[in-house]
């Protein structure tokens, strides 16, 4: 007896747009936790967001996105995730991404406190995030 496969349905909600809505095999994004892979059927829970590359896996194929921060509500049926800021590669400048990461890292070795420490980590991240997502 075969198992009839569960549509599984992703919203990503910005400030500014409905970044993506439709149904999905599988969805995978970094957590403060470490990195998740979500299925049909997940336990319910809530995640905080961490800056890295989201990859939805539709069943056409795969979609990447650079994720900077938000919270994703997971449920068995469907996640959202509520991004300050997502991007599609085609969104992000190449220049300007290697600039940032540029600047972060500069940050990260001129820091005067450990406020300055987390706010130049998560810099680096987020540059890091831009340009892993246009290779």
């Amino acid at each position: 007896m075969s198992e009839e496969k569960k549509e599984y349905r992703l919203r990503i909600v910005t400030p500014e747009r409905v970044f993506y809505e439709g149904p999905v095999e599988m969805v995978e994004f970094n957590t403060t936790e470490g990195q998740i892979g979500v299925l049909p059927g997940h336990i319910p829970m809530t995640v905080i967001v961490s800056p890295g590359i989201l990859t939805i896996t539709e069943a056409e194929g795969t979609k990447e996105a650079a994720l900077h921060a938000g919270f994703a509500e997971i449920l068995p049926d469907q996640i959202t995730i509520l991004a300050e800021i997502i991007e599609w590669p085609d969104e992000i400048d190449k220049d300007r991404a290697e600039y940032a990461l540029q600047k972060a890292r500069e940050r990260l070795e001129n820091r005067d406190s450990q406020t300055d420490l987390a706010m130049a980590e998560t810099a680096l991240q987020r540059a890091i995030a831009r340009i892993e997502v246009l290779k």
